[in-house]
Order: structure tokens, then C-alpha cells, then sequence
């Protein structure tokens, strides 16, 4: 499963670095983190991470697969 997760404001690279599986993407008024989430409790960890860091999730959206978005069939 491939979530995004919408933060609010630019979020530091050392606040960044603390999701290595996520790839980041700052902006000026959202850090935008997208990445394969494994389960149910890899998700919860990763909401749990950004709220004991003090980052406020604006909006989280599960993805298409890579291969769903290709084919329109998953593999």
C-alpha cells in the first residue's frame, strides 16, 4: 500500500530524515511525504512518529499501486 501524508509548513531536512521509507517533498506552506506502508500498524506508527515530533497531519490519502496505476491490474 502507498499512503501520502500532507504536513503542515516546511518541515526541516533533520526533521525529514526521521522517515527514511517516505521520500519528502517540501513546499512553502506543506511537506508533502509519500511511501509503501507495509500494515495497519506500520501506519499507526508512522501517525504516531509525526505527532510526537510535532508535525500536524493536514491530509492522509492511500495511493494506486505502481503496478495498478501501469496495467490497471495489481500484481
Amino acid at each position: 500500500m502507498r499512503y501520502e501524508f500532507r504536513v503542515d509548513g516546511c518541515v526541516s531536512m533533520a526533521l525529514a530524515e526521521a522517515f527514511p521509507e517516505l521520500a519528502t517533498q517540501t513546499g512553502s506552506e506543506q511537506t508533502v511525504f509519500t511511501g509503501s506502508v507495509t500494515d495497519e500498524a506500520h501506519l499507526y506508527g508512522l501517525l504516531l512518529r509525526f505527532r510526537n515530533l510535532g508535525l500536524r497531519v493536514d491530509e492522509m490519502r492511500r495511493l494506486p499501486d505502481v503496478e495498478t496505476r501501469a496495467t490497471g491490474r495489481l500484481r
